[in-house]
């Protein structure tokens, strides 16, 4: 069995080529059940943990399963709140193959599902970028972008301006025209795609900043309590989910049916359905488009299995 170190699991992961990985996953499908989710007793009930677990595997190819653990008290050490493993194994004879770092599965692979989306959701000529949230994932998202759209410039927006000021500055060394922003109705208002990557409890975007043709892709929130968005966004744009499970994990997508500005029929399409041809997503140069992600262990597998067997080929 592999063991495949952070850097080691990043470095088999380019977004071009984990986007179309995704990509094959969902035309090709992919057994997902429901992610399990543990709590786990502490010392305290302060200190209680959580364990997730999220399954996934393709008949005859590749088993694989995340386990996420949780520890909001984390902090008190030193340590982060979250660590992750992905296990991936042969769905044939059920041999593990390797194990590789859950965290840079889970930030890479949700970068690429957002990338995706927006090819079908965005403007071709979207060329201006604004990044809400300038934590792991959010980091990822303009690199990730500039493998489906020609981004000139890239705006961050942060509720900590230091954590703004520093992944600009960050992109900026990499040869990407980035700048910090404070006010982030402006930044909106003139941005061709907008992505949230925040674990925000209450809307950050509201739908009246949204210009027409713009792209919202919402990927921070995955609780019903978390929101990047407000009702208007739902109201005015063609709404577009990445699987059925974000109708019972996503706020920005429960609050809004909650209160009646939204029902569940609206929704246009699942990301498997644009990948299969199936909805042709944007239809107009005017058209407001929103994308709600949740996450999926299919998007796990994608990933784990392309970094395997690019593991394995440079071992070879």
């Amino acid at each position: 069995m592999r063991v495949l170190t952070h850097t080691e699991t990043a470095a088999h992961l380019p977004f071009n080529l984990v986007i179309q990985a995704l990509e094959g996953f969902f035309k090709e499908g992919c057994e997902v059940p429901l992610r399990h989710n543990h709590p786990i007793s502490g010392p305290t009930c302060a200190e209680e943990g959580i364990l997730l677990l999220m399954p996934a595997w393709q008949s005859g190819k590749r088993l694989g399963v995340k386990t996420v653990s949780i520890f909001p008290n984390n902090h008190t050490l030193g340590l982060p709140g979250l660590h992750s493993v992905f296990i991936l194994y042969d769905a044939v004879t059920g041999v593990p193959l390797a194990i590789l770092d859950g965290d840079v599965i889970t930030s890479r692979r949700t970068a690429a599902a957002s990338a995706l989306a927006a090819k079908w959701l965005s403007r071709p000529e979207s060329s201006t970028l604004l990044v809400v949230g300038a934590g792991r994932v959010g980091s990822l998202l303009p690199e990730a972008y500039l493998s489906v759209r020609p981004i000139e410039r890239v705006l961050v927006w942060d509720r900590l301006s230091e954590s703004a000021n520093t992944m600009a500055a960050n992109l900026r060394e990499q040869g990407i025209d980035a700048q910090a922003v404070d006010n982030l109705r402006d930044a909106a208002n003139t941005s061709d795609i907008i992505t949230c990557a925040t674990l925000s409890t209450a809307p950050l975007i509201q739908g009246q900043w949204l210009k027409p043709g713009t792209h919202l892709d919402l990927i921070g929130g995955f609780t019903p309590a978390m929101r990047e968005s407000d009702d208007e966004c739902l109201r005015k744009g063609t709404v577009f989910i990445d699987t059925s499970e974000a109708l019972l994990k996503a706020g920005d997508i429960l609050s809004p049916i909650a209160s009646g500005a939204f029902t569940q029929e609206q929704i246009a399409a699942t990301l498997e359905q644009l990948c299969r041809g199936q909805h042709p997503g944007r239809t107009t140069d005017d058209e407001i488009t929103v994308f709600k992600a949740v996450g999926t262990a299919l998007e796990d597998l994608a990933a784990a299995s392309l970094a395997y067997d690019a593991y394995v080929a440079k071992q070879a």
